[in-house]
C-alpha cells in the first residue's frame, strides 16, 4: 500500500481542512496517509472537529506557523524531515503556501519519489507589497522545479499559476476542483431555517444577507459595508444583514460600522439590529438555511467554499469576480458578478436581489444542480487516486 504524507498549513475553518481530511479518510485502503499541519492563529476558529469526526488524528507541528519566522520555520522543516524519514511516503503531498514551501523541500532533499503540491488560492496580488509579491513568485517557481505535479483547483486558477505569473507550464498542472459533504444542506433545511431565524430574531418578512469567512484584508468587508449601507438607503424592504467568521480585521470592521452609522450586535451582545457580527458559526448549513442572500466581497480567491455551500442551499448569490468565482456559479442564473471593488455595482447587485423575491427564487433553485456532483469528496478522491497512481507508475 503506497504511503501519502499530506502536509498542510494549519486546521482552520475552510476548504483546505475538509479537503485534506475527506482525502486522509477516503482515499484509505487504497493509501496509507499520515496528516500534519501547524496549529492555528489566535484569531481564527480551531477546525481538528473536522478531520477528528472522520478518525483522523492530525500530528499538530508547533512552529510551522503562517508568518515568516527563520528560527520556527527551520525548526518546522526539521520535524518535516524527521517524520518523513521515519514514515518513509511515496507522496509527499503539500497544500497551500507555508507547508508547501517546507514540506516540498524536506521531500525533495529526503528523496521522496512523488512531490505533489496544491494551490488553494495564492498570494500573488491583494495579500503584500510589490517586492515581497516578487520575492513569493521566484520562491514559487523554484518550488514548482522540486514537484511532481501542480494542482489547481480551477481552470481560472490554472491559467493564472501558467499564464498570468509564469510558476511553471501548463503541462505540470492538474485542474481537481475541491470536494464536500453537500448533502448536510439538503436536510432538514426548513427547520433549521426557523432556529437560526429564531435565534436571531429575524421575521418572516426580513431579507437575511449574510458574508461567510475570515475577517482579513483581502476579504474586503469594507466593500460590504458600504454596499449594505446604500441598500439599507435605497430599499423599503426590511434587511437583516449577519456577518459570520472572524480574523484580524474584527475591530477595524466595527469602527467602520460605527462610522457609517450602524448601530449593531455582536455575539456577545444578542439585540436585533439591522447589522449582527456572529463571529464563528460552525454549523454553516443553519446560517444558509436561514438566509436568503449570500455575498462574497474578496479581492483575490482560489476557490470560494461559502459560494459552493451556498449554492448547494439554493440560495442566490453576489459576489466580485475574482479568482475561480466564474468556475463554481453560473453567472447571471446563480449569482451576480461584478469587479472586485467595485462598491456601486455590487450595492445595485444586492439590491436587486433585496427587491425581487421572485429573482432571488429563480436564482437559487438552480445552485444544487450546479454544484451537488461536481463538488462531491467522491469525485475529489477519485480524481487524487487517478494522479496519484499515474504519478507512482511513471517514477516506476
Amino acid at each position: 500500500m503506497p504511503k501519502v504524507l499530506r502536509i498542510t498549513n494549519r486546521f482552520n475553518l475552510g476548504g483546505i481542512t475538509y479537503n485534506v481530511s475527506y482525502l486522509s479518510r477516503y482515499l484509505a485502503p487504497e493509501f496509507e496517509t499520515m496528516l500534519i499541519g501547524g496549529p492555528n492563529e489566535t484569531s481564527e476558529e480551531s477546525s481538528l472537529f473536522i478531520p477528528e469526526s472522520l478518525g483522523l488524528h492530525p500530528v499538530i507541528i508547533p512552529q510551522m506557523r503562517r508568518s515568516v519566522n527563520p528560527f520556527n520555520d527551520l525548526a518546522a522543516y526539521k520535524k518535516i524531515k524527521k517524520i518523513i524519514r521515519e514514515f518513509k511516503p511515496d507522496i509527499v503531498h503539500t497544500h497551500a503556501s507555508k507547508a508547501g514551501a517546507l514540506g516540498r523541500m524536506a521531500a525533495f532533499h529526503c528523496k521522496v519519489p512523488v512531490i505533489v503540491h496544491t494551490f488553494h488560492g495564492h498570494i500573488f496580488h491583494s495579500y503584500f507589497g510589490k517586492i515581497k509579491t516578487g520575492v513569493i513568485r521566484s520562491s514559487e517557481k523554484y518550488l514548482a522545479r522540486r514537484t511532481d505535479a501542480i494542482i489547481a483547483i480551477s481552470e481560472k486558477q490554472k491559467k493564472e499559476l501558467a499564464i498570468d505569473h509564469g510558476i511553471c507550464g501548463e503541462e505540470k498542472i492538474t485542474v481537481i476542483p475541491l470536494g464536500f459533504d453537500l448533502g448536510r444542506f439538503r436536510i432538514d433545511m426548513e427547520q433549521k431555517r426557523k432556529n437560526f431565524r429564531k435565534e436571531f430574531e429575524v421575521a418572516d418578512d426580513e431579507i437575511a444577507i449574510v458574508i461567510i469567512g475570515r475577517l482579513v484584508p483581502v476579504k474586503n468587508h469594507f466593500l460590504f459595508l458600504r454596499a449594505l449601507k446604500n441598500v439599507s438607503e435605497q430599499t423599503k424592504k426590511k434587511i437583516r444583514a449577519f456577518i459570520v467568521g472572524d480574523g484580524e480585521e474584527r475591530f477595524a470592521l466595527e469602527i467602520a460600522a460605527r462610522e457609517i452609522g450602524f448601530d449593531f450586535a455582536t455575539e456577545k451582545i444578542r439585540v436585533k439590529k439591522l447589522l449582527t457580527f456572529t463571529s464563528w458559526i460552525k454549523d454553516v448549513d443553519r446560517v444558509l438555511a436561514g438566509s436568503d442572500i449570500v455575498c462574497l466581497t474578496s479581492m483575490n480567491e482560489g476557490t470560494p467554499v461559502s459560494l459552493i455551500e451556498a449554492q448547494a442551499a439554493c440560495k442566490p448569490v453576489v459576489s466580485t469576480r475574482v479568482g475561480g468565482v466564474e468556475n463554481i456559479v453560473d453567472p447571471g442564473n446563480t449569482a451576480l458578478l461584478c469587479e472586485p471593488g467595485d462598491e456601486k455595482k455590487f450595492a445595485e447587485n444586492l439590491l436587486t436581489l433585496v427587491e425581487n423575491e421572485a429573482e432571488r427564487n429563480r436564482m437559487g433553485k438552480d445552485g444544487w444542480d450546479l454544484v451537488g456532483k461536481k463538488f462531491h469528496y467522491e469525485r475529489l478522491v477519485s480524481d487524487m487516486s487517478n494522479l496519484y497512481n499515474r504519478l507512482l507508475h511513471s517514477k516506476g
